[in-house]
């Protein structure tokens, strides 16, 4: 099973879907899609963790706050993030630990701005969980 995919159908937006078993799975996998597009995300130690938590109105909105959450975290902590630990979830929370190293331009990917909400989406379909999302770049 693909864990994300890119779709190439945006000029100023970087969207992709991403796939899991189950919510967790899926919320691991669309955090990684978004590191992906952040930075070179097969060449960033996992030298140093922090602890991420989101709040939603349910899994759609959880999702939006969480992808957020990801992008600001590295805004302020200097940081590109390769790994994920699922910590606690529940439909309106999620508390993970994310791992990387600090910022090296070299592992550099694309300045992401935002999540933004055209075209969001998550469905589940054929016992697969899936998420659209399209990143203000």
């Amino acid at each position: 099973m693909e864990r994300y995919k890119i779709i190439e159908d945006l000029t100023s937006d970087v969207m992709f879907e991403a796939y899991g078993r189950t919510h967790a799975e899926l919320f691991k996998n669309s955090a990684l899609a978004l590191l992906g597009v952040i930075c070179q995300i097969d060449e960033v130690k996992r030298e140093k963790s922090v602890t991420v938590e989101a709040e939603g109105d349910g899994w759609k909105d959880l999702m939006f706050e969480w992808l957020q959450k990801i992008i600001s975290t590295v805004d302020i902590e200097q940081m590109f993030f390769s790994g994920i630990e699922i910590l606690e979830m529940r439909e309106k929370h999620i508390k993970a630990r994310i791992s990387g190293e600090d910022a090296d331009p070299s592992k550099g990917g694309t300045l992401v701005k935002a999540v933004t909400r055209y075209r969001f989406d998550l469905w589940k379909e054929g016992g697969i969980f899936r998420c659209r999302v399209a990143l203000d770049i």
